[in-house]
């Protein structure tokens, strides 16, 4: 089987050290950052080296982007779970999301999830390429699918709004860690 030139060529199957090396390859990545991210100092700290990364995961790309489809995964899984009660009305829900990204434990995650998202919307993404979009449909489906009694175009509407909230508030979080003005705006501005 041959790969053209633009791909990587296929990783092997997972393995238990493949697995123990994205998850100790992860963990970094929420600590450093993908800014200026290099082989070498993510092999020595997950105790391996460039070379081994490179034939488990196929290239430095390949291991980004499943890193970052672990991120999302991750991420969204923690939503879902935050979002699973029975809302009592969508604000309830959108409270809920944002107790739940808003925690101080949820920073590493949400530095990630900003940086890849606007490297994703570089002009050339590399393996950032697809990220923003594909994180925005996974949020906007929870959103939407917390309002399971609206009307989809509605519902829809609703939880662009909320999304787009949350968004710009979690960008100010980041930005100024005042979390009692950032929460306030949140409560009063899905409701009005």
């Amino acid at each position: 089987m041959s790969t053209s030139p633009s791909q990587p060529p296929p990783s092997p199957p997972p393995s238990a050290r493949r697995t123990e090396l994205l998850d100790a390859c992860y963990a970094y990545l929420l600590e450093h950052g993908l800014t200026g991210l290099s082989l070498r100092p993510l092999a020595a700290s997950t105790g391996t080296s460039p070379r081994v990364l490179l034939y488990l995961f196929g290239s430095k790309d390949e291991l980004l982007r499943q890193l970052l489809a672990r991120a999302r995964h991750e991420q969204v899984t923690l939503m879902a779970a935050a979002l699973d009660a029975p809302p009592a009305d969508f604000q309830a829900s959108v409270d809920r999301l944002w107790a739940f990204v808003s925690a101080p434990e949820q920073r590493p995650m949400l530095r990630l999830t900003y940086e890849a998202f606007l490297l994703s919307l570089s002009h050339d993404p590399g393996p950032w390429a697809g990220f923003a979009g594909e994180a925005a449909r996974e949020w906007l489906d929870l959103l939407v699918r917390a309002q399971p009694s609206t009307p989809r175009t509605l519902a829809e509407a609703r939880a662009t709004r909320a999304l787009a909230l949350i968004r710009g508030l979690l960008l100010d979080l980041l930005a100024c860690e005042d979390p009692k003005r950032v929460a306030a705006a949140v409560r009063h501005g899905v409701t009005g």
